[in-house]
């Protein structure tokens, strides 16, 4: 690589730590955040605000959510599915460790909210964490904000209106990922596995691989319908047809790039090609640039192909 191109790659990793990592450390920037509900059923809604996006169930037993956005945050969650439900927070499923799905993890369960998780979310948040990619480190979190339920494959619960079903998605986007599917509303939130119109990023560093998330997002589309209403870690509420879509986007790069791989060629050469090209107009407008996607599945199918 030139030290033109070297200083540009560098300087754009930076601009986007920056951004991922601003949310965290300027309480100010969540001051302008609103907090959107969105009904899907009956009994199940989709909150978007900063963050990951929140699955809700409230039903006559209780309000069951997913994932948490960041701490600063709560406040307005909290306002916005009183809005939903005058019941109590009783559970709340995290799909992953990352800081945007678990921040408010601290403040719900000081409110004794139940914290459930794979047994891998515990383990991360038990200590120091470092994400490669964006070389972010991120401490432990404080005993109260860790998972007391965990479960190494899956786990059902029974409220009065639905069966909810949690299940492990073994090394996607990390190694610890939840998908929920809400069987009766005929929901499925499917954590960081499916980034909804954008290219996914996926923490090698935590053991995630482009493999991993296709076999769950495969996996998701074998158990849902045309009817299913879906909602991505990130992204708008989406359905199976979309999510079909990004599967063959995934498995069209992930083809092209291990055979470019296989060739002998360097991030660089293989960067060159642009093999992303007939799919930046649509998945190319998020959080990755194209070029540091295609440093993604470099970095996992050199060490990864199957």
């Amino acid at each position: 690589m030139s030290y033109r191109r070297k200083i540009i790659s560098y300087f754009v990793l930076f601009l986007l730590f920056v951004t991922v990592s601003s949310a965290l450390s300027q309480d100010k920037d969540f001051d302008k955040v609103q907090i959107k509900t969105v009904k899907l059923s009956e009994n199940v809604y989709m909150l978007l605000g900063s963050g990951g996006n929140i699955g809700v169930y409230a039903g006559d037993d209780g309000v069951f959510i997913v994932d948490d956005q960041f701490a600063p945050l709560t406040k307005k969650i909290k306002a916005a599915i009183g809005k939903i439900s005058d019941k109590k927070i009783r559970f709340v499923i995290n799909t992953h460790w990352h800081f945007d799905h678990v921040g408010g993890n601290e403040n719900l369960g000081e409110m004794g909210s139940v914290i459930i998780a794979h047994e891998n979310v515990r383990k991360r948040m038990s200590t120091d964490q470092f994400i490669e990619f964006f070389q972010k480190k991120v401490p432990a979190s404080p005993k109260v904000a860790l998972p007391i339920i965990t479960f190494t494959r899956d786990i059902t619960f029974h409220p009065s209106e639905d069966d909810i079903h949690v299940f492990h998605a073994s090394n996607a986007h990390t190694d610890g990922d939840a998908i929920v599917y809400f069987r009766n509303s005929n929901v499925i939130h499917t954590g960081d596995i499916y980034f909804a119109g954008l290219y996914p990023f996926i923490d090698t560093s935590a053991h995630g691989s482009v493999n991993g998330v296709i076999d769950a997002a495969q996996y998701v589309l074998s158990i849902i319908n045309d009817d299913t209403k879906v909602i991505p870690g990130h992204g708008p509420l989406s359905n199976k047809a979309e999510l079909s879509a990004y599967v063959n986007m995934l498995i069209s790069l992930k083809a092209k790039i291990s055979k470019q791989i296989s060739a002998g060629k360097t991030i660089e050469e293989i960067q060159r090609t642009k093999p992303t090209q007939e799919f930046d107009e649509k998945w190319g407008h998020g959080m990755l640039t194209p070029d540091q996607f295609v440093q993604i599945l470099y970095k996992d199918l050199s060490v990864n192909q199957k």
